[in-house]
C-alpha cells in the first residue's frame, strides 16, 4: 500500500506539478537518500513524454565539507561545466524538479559569511540565464521525509517510525493520501483561482495586517498588479503547480511601500541553520531592523546579500485552518510551514504577478514595483488572531482575514 501511494504522489508530481509534455529535458535535484522515490518519479516523467531525465544527485554531509574546507576564492567560481549545464538547462528550457529531505539543521556550523560572499560572487553569472528561462519552463519543489528530517519534527519516535510518520504527513498535506491525488488537485486549484480572482476584483491599493502577538504592518500593492494562486500559466498556455503543497493566494507587493513592524509566527530553515522568535521591522519599504532570539546574525547577514534582499517580494494569504496548520506539525521546512500560515518574503518578487509584464523590460518591471534580488526567503507571520484589512484604491476597507482565516 506504501508503494502504491508512493507510486501515486511520484504521477501527481510528474503530471501536475511538473505537467511534463512529450519532448521536454528534465532535471531532478535531490538527496542521496531517496533512490527508490527519485526512480519512481524519473519513471513518471518519461511516461508523461520526457525526452531525457538527468537526476542531479546531492549529499547535504558533503555539502558542508565543501563549505568548510574550500576557500572562498574556489567557491565563488563558477566552473565551466556547471555555467554549460545552466547554459543547457535555458535553452532547452527544462523542466526542474528539487526533492526536498535534508536535515534543517545540516549546515549548522558552517561560515555564513564566506556562502554569502560566494554566492554574491556567482549569482550575476546565473542571472541572465534564469530570466531567459522565467515565465517559459515548469518547474516544482515537493518532498519525502529524510531521517534526520524526519527525527527533528518526531524527535520522541525510533529514526523508522518518524519516517513513517512524516512520510504519512507529508502525502496528507500534499493531498496526494487518497485515491486519485490527480483529481483532488483540480478541485484544490479551482479553490485557489476563484479567491485569487474575487481579490483582483477588489482593486486593492494595500493590505494591513494586525495580530495580537504586536504585528503592525502595512504593504502597498502595484497598480496593475494581480493576486495568483495554484496552478500557474507559462508565456506558452502551458499550466503547472510550482509547490506541491500549496495553499497559498499570493501577489508581489510594491517595492519600497512597506511600513511597520511583523513578528514571525514559525521558525525559519535558511542556509541550512534555523532563525526563530524574530521580528522584521520596515521604514519606507526597507528593512531597517531585525531582532532574532536564535540566528538574528544569520536573518541580517540575509537582508543584506543585495539591495533587494531588505525589500519586500511577495504577500502570501494562507488560512490558519490549512491542512498544514490543522496537521499540528512544525516541518522545520518552508516549503510545508510557509503554507500554514500567511507568510511575507524578502527579495525577488514575480513578474507574473504584473498584468502585461511579458511586454516590459527588466527596468519597466522594476519601476512598476516588482523587486530585484538574488533572494527570494519565505517567512511566516500568520496566527489564530490575525487580521488583515484591504484598502482599495477608492479607500475602501474591506475585510480580508479576521481570526487568521478567509473572511469571505
Amino acid at each position: 500500500m506504501r508503494k502504491a501511494q508512493l507510486k501515486k504522489y511520484a504521477k501527481l508530481i510528474a503530471r501536475v506539478g511538473l505537467n511534463v509534455k512529450k519532448g521536454q529535458s528534465v532535471f531532478i535535484g535531490a538527496g542521496l537518500d531517496q533512490p527508490d522515490f527519485v526512480t519512481m518519479v524519473v519513471e513518471e516523467c518519461y511516461k508523461a513524454g520526457a525526452s531525457e531525465v538527468f537526476v542531479e544527485w546531492s549529499h547535504q554531509p558533503v555539502e558542508k565539507l565543501s563549505s568548510n574546507y574550500r576557500t572562498l576564492e574556489s567557491l565563488s567560481e563558477m566552473k565551466s561545466w556547471a555555467l554549460a549545464k545552466w547554459e543547457y538547462k535555458a535553452e532547452k528550457y527544462a523542466c526542474r524538479l528539487f526533492i526536498e529531505s535534508e536535515d534543517p539543521d545540516g549546515m549548522s556550523g558552517v561560515d555564513q559569511e564566506k556562502m554569502s560572499k560566494a554566492r554574491r560572487a556567482i549569482y550575476p553569472l546565473i542571472k541572465p540565464l534564469r530570466e531567459k528561462m522565467e515565465n517559459k519552463h515548469q518547474w516544482c519543489i515537493a518532498a519525502v521525509p529524510g531521517k534526520a528530517w524526519a527525527k527533528k519534527v518526531f524527535p520522541q519516535l525510533p529514526e523508522s517510525k518518524a519516517v513513517e510518520a512524516m512520510l504519512k504527513a507529508i502525502l496528507y498535506t500534499a493531498r496526494a493520501d487518497g485515491k486519485n491525488p490527480v483529481q483532488a488537485w483540480k478541485q484544490h486549484n479551482a479553490d485557489l483561482q476563484a479567491r485569487s480572482a474575487y481579490l483582483n476584483g477588489l482593486g486593492l491599493a494595500s493590505l494591513e495586517y494586525e495580530s495580537a502577538n504586536g504585528t503592525r504592518l502595512t504593504v502597498g500593492l502595484m497598480e496593475n498588479g494581480i493576486f495568483c494562486g495554484g496552478q500557474e500559466t507559462l508565456l506558452n498556455g502551458r499550466k503547472f503547480n510550482p509547490n506541491i503543497p500549496t495553499e497559498e493566494v499570493f501577489s508581489t507587493p510594491k517595492a519600497g511601500c512597506a511600513e511597520g513592524i511583523v513578528y514571525s509566527s514559525k521558525p525559519l530553515s535558511y542556509m541550512g541553520e534555523i532563525i526563530d522568535n524574530f521580528s522584521v521591522r520596515f521604514e519606507k519599504g526597507k528593512v531597517v531592523e531585525v531582532k532574532a532570539e536564535k540566528g538574528e546574525e544569520l536573518l541580517k547577514k540575509m537582508v543584506s546579500m543585495d539591495e533587494g534582499a531588505a525589500m519586500l517580494g511577495e504577500v502570501a494569504l494562507i488560512p490558519y485552518d490549512s491542512p498544514i496548520s490543522q496537521s499540528g506539525i512544525l516541518f522545520y521546512n518552508t516549503l510545508f510551514d510557509e503554507n500554514a500560515s500567511c507568510h511575507l518574503a524578502l527579495g525577488h518578487g514575480f513578474n507574473e504577478c504584473l498584468k502585461g509584464f511579458e511586454k516590459m523590460s527588466n527596468d519597466e518591471r522594476k519601476a512598476a514595483g516588482i523587486n530585484d534580488s538574488m533572494i527570494h526567503v519565505d517567512f511566516m507571520i500568520g496566527t489564530k488572531d490575525m487580521s488583515i484589512t484591504g484598502i482599495t484604491k477608492d479607500g475602501k476597507r474591506v475585510a480580508i482575514f479576521r481570526d487568521g482565516n478567509w473572511a469571505f
